[in-house]
């Protein structure tokens, strides 16, 4: 018995229901547009010939950063992100794709582009950002973006550098004065 076919929300489908109907194809097309209203990104690959196994481990780590990862109906999803900021990417819509959105700029590049590094069978086919259509090329500059927490952390670093230096200054000022102050105090 092979690997159970799943929905947008992870349920198993029964194999003679492979064809959604009328309103379980609507359930999918909120439930993803419910979705593409709170992203900022969305990543295409394909994913023919991934394991199922290794499927697994991106939905995992997809979790993890936040992202959601699907397996869609292209005419699902081009109708899901129909008057959306993602139905720029209508045309890259095609073959076996696997839709990732996050809420963070660029946690679906990053998760997508790092699953692809490791697995070859795994093609980057393009993404959206800001309403923009992004190539391969797109999505992996937006993937080597540091994180928001890290970027937060270089930006503190940089406001932490002078405030330090200005203290060492001042901290071997005193200590000159304190010295000057000490040898003045005794007499010769």
């Amino acid at each position: 018995m092979g690997c159970m076919p799943t929905d947008v929300g992870g349920r198993v489908l029964k194999e003679s229901t492979l064809s959604l109907n009328r309103s379980e194809k609507q359930a999918v097309i909120d439930e993803v547009a419910a979705l593409a209203a709170k992203a900022q990104t969305l990543v295409m690959a394909e994913y023919r010939g991934i394991t199922v196994a290794d499927l697994t481990k991106l939905r995992v780590e997809a979790r993890k950063a936040g992202v959601t990862v699907n397996v869609l109906k292209n005419t699902l999803a081009r109708r899901a992100t129909a008057g959306t900021p993602f139905a720029v990417a209508a045309d890259q819509m095609t073959g076996p794709l696997i839709y990732a959105f996050s809420e963070d700029a660029v946690a679906a590049a990053k998760v997508v582009a790092e699953f692809a590094k490791t697995n070859d069978k795994m093609v980057l086919r393009g993404g959206v950002y800001a309403g923009k259509a992004l190539d391969v090329n797109g999505v992996k500059a937006l993937a080597s973006i540091p994180s928001k927490e890290v970027l937060l952390s270089q930006l503190l670093g940089l406001l932490q550098s002078p405030v330090s230096r200005l203290a060492r200054v001042v901290a071997a000022l005193a200590e000159k004065k304190g010295e000057g102050a000490a040898a003045e105090a005794q007499p010769a």
